[in-house]
């Protein structure tokens, strides 16, 4: 008994699609007069009905994420890395030490520095000495020429002793000054063998996105450690179409969803759009922030995105399949009360959504053409085709 159930469901089968078969070669030989053919003989045509509701205005996009903020770690200063402290994937927080230079040639540095201030130092209390005694031997020759004791000589002699000893007291005051900035320069230049890590704004933990080199590695100055990157908040890169630029705001809510998480729909907020679209695509950058609090979002990814611009209640809609265009107009072929005529219907169209689009104008009702349109002309005659009908073959067929 199954078998004869079995060959009796295929030969239906066979039936529906034999129907369709033949649908669609009337279709094609009609079609190689062009529209209008069918006035002569009746067109094979389908209908979807003109339906009342919600109607909403959703562009789609597609871009990558990246972090919100991302800097590279590098040394101040050249030398061996001695120790790399962290790894990828690694948490971070601000001030951190990450990574240690051999700091050997700079604690030299700052043990000469300080032996060069004690010198200096020394020097400026010996320039001080004779300069206090310089002024007493001057104070003294002049009380001596007031008397008329000492010369005018004498005076001179003194005086300039005096101004230069005036003098080497400043330049040893200078030197110590200098000396002092040396040591200070050094012991800085020390402090920056300690490599650490610290940003202003944002979480206070980050994670090591990426590292460059290993333990013992020649370092120069600015070259790269690792990287560090702000997880918590993601920036999605997405480019929009002139035509969907002008609705694009700042604010406005963005549905995001990815490959890794097909399940799970992201929302975020529209941050920043270009002031400008570029030449050669025609397309603007906008940014759109998501907060990624449990860290499933990572950079790189590809991520579709979906913005909701407006939405209209009860709007009069028909299928998108159903709109034709003659005569540079858009419309829809809808059929007369006998079923067997169709009149071309200019249409003003409104928001798409799906497979579904908008009429403003006219006030539709009933059903449209959806499959055979390309056939038709205002008047053509026509063959509606429904289900019932290629149920009905099949089972002509099958008996």
């Amino acid at each position: 008994m199954k078998k004869p159930i079995a060959i009796v469901v295929v030969l239906v089968l066979l039936s529906l699609l034999g129907w369709r078969v033949y649908v669609k070669a009337r279709a094609h030989a009609a079609g190689a007069a062009g529209p209008g053919a069918g006035r002569g003989q009746a067109v094979p045509i389908e209908v979807g009905p003109v339906s009342t509701g919600l109607i909403r205005d959703v562009a789609f996009f597609t871009g990558s994420l990246r972090p919100r903020s991302e800097f590279t770690v590098a040394p101040k200063v050249s030398g061996r890395l001695e120790q790399l402290l962290v790894n990828i994937g690694d948490r971070v927080s601000r001030g951190q030490v990450v990574a240690v230079l051999d700091d050997d040639e700079y604690v030299l540095e700052v043990e000469q520095s300080r032996a060069e201030l004690e010198v200096a130092e020394a020097n400026l209390i010996q320039t001080e000495s004779a300069l206090a005694i310089g002024r007493r031997e001057y104070e003294r020759v002049q009380a001596l020429r007031e008397k008329g004791i000492a010369s005018e000589s004498d005076l001179d002699a003194a005086e300039a002793n005096f101004q230069a000893r005036t003098a080497a007291a400043r330049v040893a005051a200078a030197q110590v000054a200098q000396r002092r900035a040396a040591l200070q320069s050094a012991q800085v230049r020390q402090s920056y063998t300690q490599i650490a890590v610290d940003w202003e704004d944002g979480a206070d933990e980050r994670l090591v996105g990426e590292r460059f080199v290993d333990e013992g590695a020649l370092l120069r100055a600015n070259d790269p450690i690792v990287s560090i990157l702000d997880l918590n908040t993601l920036t999605a890169a997405l480019h929009v179409i002139e035509r969907d630029y002008t609705k694009v705001q700042p604010g406005q809510e963005v549905m995001v969803t990815t490959d890794a998480f097909p399940e799970e729909t992201f929302s975020g907020r529209v941050v920043r759009v270009a002031p400008l679209l570029r030449e050669t695509s025609r397309q603007a950058r906008v940014e759109v922030e998501l907060p990624n609090p449990q860290g499933l979002l990572k950079p790189g990814m590809f991520v579709r995105a979906s913005i909701e611009f407006g939405r209209v209640e009860n709007a009069t809609t028909v299928p998108s399949s159903a709109l034709a265009r003659r005569d540079g107009r858009f419309g829809v072929f809808q059929t007369d009360e006998s079923g067997r005529t169709v009149r071309f219907v200019p249409v003003v169209q409104g928001t798409l959504d799906g497979d579904r689009q908008q009429i403003l104008e006219p006030a539709l009702t009933g059903t449209v053409v959806i499959l055979g349109h390309h056939l038709l002309e205002d008047g053509s005659a026509v063959t509606v085709v429904t289900d019932a009908d290629e149920s009905g073959a099949g089972e002509r067929a099958a008996s």
